[in-house]
């Protein structure tokens, strides 16, 4: 008969506890969600943020076996300013963990480029990221005569197309004149 009398006791008296909390009445939802105050405002004229752990510009990109027996794509080279000529420009990038298929797209246009209108886009590619994928690129090609000198800026688009909700940040890298004409440094 104790035994059954115990844990009436217990209850009746957590039940008590409960009741003697204070409510605070009429509180404003700014006061204590969502305070400005604290959030920063995304910038999409950045590199992205978010979902990708780190991504880099850089002059090519190689394939490792990670800790996980996953195949990695790491940065060759990383850099923002490039030669002019026809060789690509490569966007690798490491993403957080996701639980869901999607495309990366990278659309590039010209910010600073003489004689090139900046709403046209010069060069663009697309990934898909499977459920499995933790690293990725994006090979960006010149467009017919190599890259011209100049500034260029990168959208970065996550999602199943590319939309006006889909833009995730910015990269810029910059296009430098060649000072040489590609002969070996020992024939100069």
């Amino acid at each position: 008969m104790l035994w059954f009398c115990c844990p009436v006791f217990l209850l009746s008296g957590s039940l008590l506890w409960a009741e003697d909390l204070p409510l605070t009445r009429n509180v404003p939802i700014p006061d204590f969600q969502n305070r400005t105050e604290s959030a920063k405002p995304y910038n999409f004229d950045a590199p992205p943020e978010g979902m990708f752990r780190h991504i880099v510009l850089a002059e090519g990109f190689d394939e490792e076996l990670g800790l996980q027996r996953t195949h990695e794509i790491v940065p060759v080279r990383p850099a923002e300013q490039f030669p002019a000529g026809p060789k690509p420009v490569f966007i690798v990038f490491e993403l957080h963990q996701h639980y869901q298929s999607f495309q990366v797209f990278g659309r590039c246009y010209p910010e600073e480029v003489a004689g090139l209108d900046g709403r046209t886009v010069v060069a663009d590619d697309a990934m898909y990221i499977a459920l499995e994928d933790q690293t990725g690129y994006l090979k960006l090609f010149p467009a017919e005569g190599g890259w011209k000198p100049g500034r260029y800026k990168v959208e970065i688009h996550a999602g199943e197309q590319i939309n006006d909700m889909s833009l995730m940040g910015t990269m810029r890298f910059t296009i430098t004149a060649s000072s040489d004409s590609g002969a070996p440094a020992g024939s100069r």
